[in-house]
This record gives structure tokens, C-alpha cells and sequence, in this order.
């Protein structure tokens, strides 16, 4: 299972450099420990495009579109597979947690049963 997105694959680094990245994360990911919880914030390119936007940093504004939505095909590929723990996906273009307080309750209460089985 790949962690991140295959940079190689993606042409932003040569497959030596990748390797490499690859072997030392399998490295690290032997010594630590997966989360109780993996909590994944899923949402859609617009929504991603939105959300960036509204943050307004400079450096997050020339990122191109084609690079995002390769990336969130990739990290939803991760999610997919994703066999180390629990695993708690959120839809962020459903679930307004940030705005909607009954959004963040029902977020709270999954982790509290997910985690202490209860409610």
C-alpha cells in the first residue's frame, strides 16, 4: 500500500528519488504505530478549488487543476485501500461540519462510538 501518491507516476520525480521515498516509508511506517482512528475528509476537486480559494494562500493559488484532481484520485485510491484501523471517511461536500454545528455533532459522535462504542 502506498501512502502518498506516486510522484513518479505523477512526473514530478524520477523513479531512483521515488524508490528511495518508498523504501524509507516502509522503513518508518514498520516502526510506528497506525492511529485508533484515521479520520479522511473527503471531498470533491470544486469543493477542494473552494476551499482553497477561501484560505486565500499565495501559495496554494497557482496550483493547477489537472495536479489536484490527479492527487485526490490518488489519496481516494490510499482511502480505498486502507487496511491499518479503523477508518471514518467524511464528505465534506455533504458534511458542513465548519458551519453546521449539527454537522460537527454527528462527526463527534461517530468518533465516540468508532473509538468508546458508544450512542
Amino acid at each position: 500500500m502506498i501512502f502518498a501518491p506516486n510522484l513518479h507516476e505523477m512526473g514530478l520525480m524520477n523513479k531512483r528519488d521515488f524508490d528511495n521515498y518508498y523504501t524509507f516509508f516502509e522503513t518508518l511506517k514498520s516502526m510506528v504505530k497506525p492511529p485508533d482512528l484515521l479520520i479522511y475528509l473527503k471531498a470533491s476537486v470544486p469543493t477542494l478549488v473552494g476551499q482553497i480559494q477561501k484560505r486565500g494562500r499565495e501559495y496554494e493559488e497557482n496550483i493547477r487543476l489537472d495536479y489536484l484532481k490527479k492527487l485526490n484520485e490518488y489519496y481516494n485510491k490510499f482511502i480505498d485501500n486502507y487496511r491499518e484501523g479503523q477508518l471514518l471517511v467524511i464528505d465534506v461536500d455533504k458534511n458542513k461540519f465548519a458551519e453546521k454545528s449539527e454537522d460537527l455533532g454527528d462527526i463527534i459522535g461517530k468518533i465516540d462510538s468508532m473509538l468508546f462504542g458508544l450512542f
